[in-house]
């Protein structure tokens, strides 16, 4: 019988219907199971108090850090805490689509190191027509199939849904500089090409249904961008904004871009954050935004 331990990282973000559907998928199952929330250092209280009942369910932990550690170091303390050999991480903003999400995975568990599942984008169309987030996870929904993450098996790898054995989680743990937005799960998939460990990936999401007000989103993304800078040179070749940069080998083009940024940004910024947002704008904002961090 495949054992398998449910991590799933935490940050203000209510889980405990997420880990409800996952304990009653796992018993369904009759798989052997833990699951560890961890919480790292949430700042809202009423999410803090409703996430500390998981731990009344049996099989079930919760972690909660007193502060803060970083997207990559919450992840590696799930991995030390874990008592089984499969490790299942699950971001807590993901939703449950399937009823046999959890016996898809432990039925493939002993076939591959890493298995990779995917997302699919929820939510209502009509009521998130305004949302950026939504427009922008909406229009890269084709790239999630799992034919089109096979061509790039390593690029097109992400935390938020994945299998992986607990052996080989600890030998590669999670590079603990990325204490910020962004980036952290696309090192970690070059030093799994580095070392030539494949990823398999199949076709069992979780659902991204949850999406921040514009606002916040735009601020996210800001924060990723001066990660991916931060660490451009070990994601060469691993961002596809971070080679379009590269690309740009006339000075003057990006002496423009910075021009550009300076007078425009805080404009196009506003409307992106407003109730009609483009995508369009929304690219060419974040090439701005990067190259004005040079």
């Amino acid at each position: 019988m495949t054992e398998v331990s449910i991590l799933i990282p935490t940050y203000n973000d209510p889980c405990s219907e997420l880990v409800d559907c996952l304990r009653q998928q796992a018993e369904a199952a009759a798989v052997k199971y833990e699951i560890i929330v961890a919480d790292d250092g949430s700042t809202r209280q009423e999410v803090t108090a409703a996430n500390s009942q998981v731990a009344r369910w049996p099989h079930c932990r919760y972690l909660p850090q007193p502060e803060n550690i970083g997207r990559a170091a919450i992840r590696n303390l799930l991995a030390q805490q874990a008592r089984y050999d499969h490790l299942l991480f699950i971001d807590s903003d993901m939703t449950m689509v399937r009823n046999d999400y959890i016996y898809k995975y432990v039925s493939a568990a002993d076939d591959a190191d890493i298995l990779y599942g995917g997302v699919t984008i929820g939510g209502d169309p009509q009521a998130l027509r305004g949302n950026l987030r939504y427009r922008y996870e909406k229009a890269a929904e084709p790239c999630h199939t799992p034919e089109k993450r096979r061509e790039n098996p390593y690029r097109d790898f992400h935390t938020s849904n994945f299998l992986i054995r607990r052996s080989l989680m600890l030998a590669h743990p999670f590079d603990e500089r990325f204490r910020h937005y962004g980036y952290e799960d696309v090192l970690f998939g070059k030093q799994l090409k580095a070392d030539h460990i494949a990823i398999s990936h199949i076709d069992n999401p979780m659902g991204f249904c949850t999406f921040e007000p514009n606002a916040d989103f735009v601020a996210k993304t800001e924060e990723g961008l001066r990660t991916l800078h931060t660490f451009r040179h070990e994601l060469r070749g691993y961002s596809r904004l971070l080679t379009l940069v590269e690309g740009i080998h006339l000075p003057i083009v990006l002496r423009i871009i910075r021009l550009a940024y300076r007078l425009l940004g805080p404009t196009v910024r506003r409307q992106l954050c407003s109730s009609h947002p483009t995508l369009r704008l929304f690219s060419l904002y974040k090439l701005a935004y990067y190259v004005a961090l040079e």
